[in-house]
């Protein structure tokens, strides 16, 4: 981890914070999911003629990846629908570096140092410490907190995943082009598909900040996938998790339906 690839994960931090912000704003989140995952898929479009085509050892991972980030997607949308997900949410980022840290382990060989080891715990005892301040006082929503575990689970899947498959393309740039634009199909096919002649109707008044979002998730995701080439993906996916913070997730998704 060198100032350089630190600054990066900061970065990306800061810009994850700020895309989940800007979707915090749409209240219907099949909206917001279409429209960040849509603009994705289009910057990702339009980067191909630019940038390497990922080496053939890469795609195996870019298709687990483009699977597993719908599968989080899917969780993360229905787990919106839980009142206390605000609450659990930390939960899924607290418990994420923990799960990459093991898998990193087995498929990787990265077995972080004693320093690196106690900041990676130190980083998912603070999250989980949020999520627990955020539902003191209140009885356990035990089926937010499952969903919760479960996208951790995902994240987890993907930082691995993603990590091997970014070292494997012999470029950052190509994989992110590549994996944005295939995985951000799905949503939005989904969404044509439920509101068919109403869907351009749905996306119009949001279409700009939706945009907004999607723009800053590649930035954010695209620089931690270059620090993954860089450095040991367990220390930096406990890096990127400074971007939760207290009440970040508390109030904004609090009962809000999906569609």
């Amino acid at each position: 981890m060198t100032p350089l690839v630190t600054a990066a994960v900061l970065v990306a931090a800061v810009t994850h914070a700020s895309w989940n912000a800007i979707a915090h704003q749409i209240t219907d989140k099949l909206v917001g999911f279409t429209l960040i995952a849509g603009g994705g898929s289009l910057i990702g479009l339009a980067m191909m003629p630019f940038v390497p085509v990922p080496a053939a050892g890469a795609w195996p991972y870019l298709i687990a990846s483009a699977v597993i980030h719908l599968a989080y997607y899917v969780l993360l949308m229905r787990s919106f629908r839980l009142g206390d997900f605000g609450q659990a949410y930390p939960i899924a980022r607290g418990t994420a570096p923990l799960v990459v840290t093991l898998l990193a382990a087995v498929f990787a060989h990265e077995v972080p140092d004693g320093w690196a080891a106690a900041g990676i715990a130190f980083s998912c005892a603070g999250l989980t410490g949020v999520a627990l301040w955020g539902m003191r006082g209140r009885r356990p929503n035990w089926a937010a907190i499952g969903a919760a575990l479960a996208t951790g689970l995902t994240i987890a899947a993907y930082t691995v995943v993603d990590g091997l498959g970014v070292r494997a393309s012999g470029s950052s740039l190509g994989y992110i082009a590549w994996l944005m634009a295939v995985e951000g199909v799905a949503i939005p096919a989904y969404a044509l598909y439920r509101w068919r002649g109403q869907f351009v109707l749905l996306l119009r008044p949001f279409a700009g900040v939706g945009l907004l979002g999607a723009a800053l998730s590649v930035a954010a995701y695209g620089l931690v996938l270059w620090a993954q080439t860089k450095a040991e993906l367990a220390p930096i996916a406990a890096l990127r998790e400074s971007s939760v913070k207290p009440g970040s997730y508390s109030n904004s998704f609090a009962g809000q339906g999906v569609g």
